[in-house]
């Protein structure tokens, strides 16, 4: 029997959020709540309400339950499959905390979650999002959450961490994944990095993400020992008809099979644990289109998860937090 754990120090590690079930029904109820969210869609409510329940909805809700299926384990959908063992593992390596899971989107929800530590006596909250690089469309939507139950329990001290592009231990970890896939499977010719991407205009209006891809494959290069410019760094997940950050992730890898690259190792620094973006997105349907361009094969590098450097990275993280 497990003993309680007696600690009015908490940490939440806050990822985006998952469907409960891999049907239409489950994942209208997930994007209704994620693109909802002004943070993610800067489209006046009055106009977006409509087209988002009448149009969008009815016709992504399927295709989506579909992929997610594809992908779905015993144990549920991987990103919350993947964020729970990470958990666990922060547990063990920070036995004087109490240690849990959220979503900032379906559940276990962040501000549920933090109302059930604060009902428990915790007095001081490090809320670590899953985020390695900062933006305005992820990180600061959690800390919106934050500052909400800040002013509801202003007893309770909160601390976020911003971000984490180019600390030395996640640096290291990611770093070391990399390497592990080469003694495994060999270099392939060309080494990608994926980061989910975000409309231009955001970054044009201050957002710093893309500077901090930047700056985390600057600094995972270095740690490999190899020069910048033998990383490519491509953005995926393309959502509408803005222009988003480019050069995007599938045409380039298309592109590349054209050229004669017959092998290439992609990885994606800015997921956490693997999850639809990395799973379905890139090791599936971009993995397939490499091949049909003309390429052998996409060796897709598994994001960090619960491994263990990724563990102690975070608790390093936090710990600095705190």
């Amino acid at each position: 029997m497990r003993m309680p754990i007696e600690s009015t120090r908490a940490l939440i590690l806050v990822n985006l959020g998952t469907p409960a079930a891999p049907t239409a029904a489950a994942v209208r109820r997930y994007l209704s709540e994620f693109l909802l969210d002004p943070r993610v869609v800067q489209i006046p409510r009055l106009l977006w309400w409509p087209l988002l329940n009448w149009v969008i909805l009815p016709r992504r809700s399927p295709v989506v339950a579909r992929k997610y299926a594809a992908i779905w384990m015993d144990e549920g959908s991987p990103l919350a499959a993947y964020t729970q063992r990470l958990a666990n593992g922060m547990q063990a390596a920070l036995p004087g905390w109490r240690v849990a899971m959220a979503m900032r989107y379906g559940e276990p929800a962040l501000a549920k979650t933090i109302d059930a530590l604060v009902a428990d006596d915790v007095n001081e909250i490090v809320v670590l999002p899953l985020y390695p690089q900062y933006s305005t469309t992820t990180t600061a939507s959690v800390e919106d959450v934050v500052a909400e139950s800040r002013a509801k329990h202003p007893r309770v001290a909160f601390r976020t961490v911003h971000d984490y592009h180019v600390d030395p231990h996640w640096v290291a970890a990611t770093a070391a994944s990399i390497r592990e896939h080469w003694t495994r499977n060999g270099r392939a010719g060309k080494l990608l990095f994926s980061f989910h991407g975000i409309p231009e205009r955001l970054v044009r209006n201050g957002d710093p993400y893309a500077a901090q891809c930047e700056a985390s494959t600057v600094a995972v290069a270095a740690a490999l020992g190899m020069a910048r410019a033998d990383i490519l760094l491509t953005y995926q997940s393309r959502f509408g008809r803005e222009r988003w950050l480019q050069p995007y992730t599938l045409p380039t890898l298309q592109q590349l099979a054209r050229d004669g690259v017959r092998d290439i190792d992609v990885a994606c620094p800015g997921f956490a644990v693997d999850c639809l973006e990395t799973l379905e997105e890139i090791a599936m349907l971009n993995a397939e289109a490499f091949v049909a361009a003309g390429g052998r094969a996409l060796r897709y590098i598994p994001c960090l998860n619960d491994g263990a450097a990724h563990v102690q990275a975070l608790a390093t993280i936090a710990e600095s937090a705190a």
